[in-house]
């Protein structure tokens, strides 16, 4: 007996060190980043389209390059605090490394080695070019950095183990693509919405572990505050034309003269600085959904 428990417990700790190096937090290859120079005019457009300011700008703030976090995002499992992510603050990303901050974008892994949660939306990132990644660094870097102190996440147990997130990555981690694209307009109009735009992670409904559903994609989901329904974009639910959705998102003006509001508002601060040729590419794509 005494053999067998051994033996058990040996086995047990062979499986648990296999699944934690299964589950271990990525890394991009340094040698792929750190060389890229990176172009902070495009860079501009690209915090634009990532909708990075809609998340990390301070509450209440107007400002279309703010960056030193503090917004409260409520979902089912818990309150998520978005942080200060100026590149030049010593309470923001003072410090990192291009190939860090890829890693952070494309992988969800930190400079310490740890997971981040999916609220940050690098499962859609992960799609995303290695230029883009080093424009948009170039551009943050540029700014002039706010100092803000970040606040902890307000998660309970067991969401607050983040090793527990290594799985998650495992089950619906990964850079595929969702739709078909065979048009180069098709295939800008995917980059944009499934990367930089990440729109299905408002706009298409999630598991019970937080997973998107991908069979419902962009046919609207529960608001994860429990404040309502985020619609649906896809055709099946939304019949406007492709020069509606333009338009919409150039003014935010809709077709029966109604205005965007809530957290669209800040969707459409950003699409209206995209270039119309964006603007009709994401528009495509989202006619040509199935």
């Amino acid at each position: 007996m005494k053999k067998l428990l051994t033996r058990l417990l040996l086995l047990g700790v062979i499986v648990a060190a296999a699944g934690l190096w299964l589950t271990r937090p990525k890394h991009v290859d340094e040698n792929n980043f750190n060389n890229l120079i990176g172009d902070a005019e495009h860079g501009e457009m690209v915090l634009a389209a990532a909708g990075c300011v809609s998340c990390h700008s301070e509450p209440e703030s107007e400002s279309e390059t703010s960056l030193a976090g503090g917004r409260r995002f409520e979902t089912p499992f818990g309150t998520f605090v978005a942080p200060n992510i100026y590149p030049a603050a010593d309470t923001g990303l003072k410090g990192w490394t291009q190939s860090e901050f890829a890693s952070a974008v494309l992988l969800g892994s930190s400079p310490d080695n740890s997971h981040y949660y999916p609220a940050f939306p690098y499962s859609s990132y992960a799609k995303m070019t290695a230029q883009d990644v080093a424009d948009l660094w170039a551009y943050m870097s540029s700014l002039p950095a706010v100092e803000r102190a970040n606040e902890p996440h307000e998660i309970g147990f067991p969401f607050n183990i983040r090793l527990s997130l290594g799985g998650w990555k495992l089950l619906f981690f990964n850079d595929d693509w969702v739709a078909d694209a065979d048009t180069p307009e098709l295939e800008r109009g995917r980059y944009l919405v499934e990367a930089l735009g990440h729109c299905a992670e408002c706009h298409t409904p999630r598991n019970a572990l937080g997973g998107l559903n991908e069979s419902e994609w962009m046919m609207g989901a529960p608001n994860p505050s429990g404040k309502g329904r985020i619609p649906g974009i896809a055709p099946a639910v939304l019949d406007w034309s492709a020069g509606d959705i333009a338009y919409y998102l150039e003014t935010g003006f809709t077709p029966d003269f109604d205005s965007a509001g809530g957290e669209m508002t800040e969707v459409i601060r950003n699409t209206s600085r995209l270039t119309p040729e964006d603007r009709a590419a994401i528009a495509a794509y989202l006619k040509a959904l199935q």
